[in-house]
C-alpha cells in the first residue's frame, strides 16, 4: 500500500476521481497505485508529485536501507 500517496492526497483535500483528472489517468489508476497493486511509470510519478507538491523520495521511496 501506498500509505504516503494516500496520505498526501488527503492533506491537499483532493479525491481519488480529482488527482486521477489532474494527472491525467483514470481514477482505477490511482486506487491501483494507492492499493500497492500497480507500478506507475516515473512521467506518472512525477505528476503525482506536482499534484500532491512533493517529491519522489517523499511518496515513493520506502526508507528502508538493505545492510551490506
Amino acid at each position: 500500500m501506498n500509505f504516503k500517496m494516500k496520505a498526501a492526497r488527503a492533506e491537499k483535500g483532493l479525491s481519488q476521481q480529482a488527482l486521477a483528472e489532474t494527472i491525467g489517468v483514470s481514477r482505477q489508476t490511482v486506487v491501483l497505485i494507492e492499493q500497492g497493486h500497480y507500478n506507475p511509470s516515473l512521467s506518472i510519478c512525477l505528476a503525482i508529485c506536482r499534484a500532491l507538491d512533493r517529491t519522489l523520495n517523499d511518496l515513493f521511496w520506502d526508507g528502508h536501507k538493505k545492510s551490506s
